[in-house]
């Protein structure tokens, strides 16, 4: 069992840079890829990045490369998200995911942070 909780997010402007936290619990935080999603009204949630379990190996959404980076400190059990150049489509809630690189069916969810960036 792994319990994922965000902090970081907030109401910034366009242009503005934000950086997301998720502390998760438990001892077997290597175990698992690390990834951020998010969720806009009315739309699926989409995976916005996600970092390997020793973070050797990173994917980003094509609509944030070159702005966002991902990072995880497996001593301290955390994955941040680094928004920079923030844009009013990024508005959404935010969520942390832990996934077993082995078996897709075991993943874990934090309880969403929103960020909204105004124009």
């Amino acid at each position: 069992q792994v319990q994922l909780v965000e902090s970081g997010g907030g109401l910034v402007q366009a242009g503005d840079s934000l950086r997301l936290s998720c502390a998760a619990s438990g001892r077997t935080f290597t175990s698992y890829d690390m990834g951020w999603f998010r969720q806009a009204p009315g739309k699926e949630r989409e995976l916005v990045a996600r970092i390997s379990s020793w973070g050797g190996n990173t994917v980003y959404a094509d609509s944030v490369k070159g702005r966002f980076t991902i990072s995880r400190d497996n001593a301290k059990n955390t994955v941040d998200l680094q928004m920079n150049s923030l844009k009013p489509e990024d508005t959404a809630v935010y969520y942390c995911n832990a996934q077993n690189p082995l078996i897709s069916t075991i993943n874990y969810w934090g309880q969403g942070t929103q960020v909204t960036v105004s124009s």
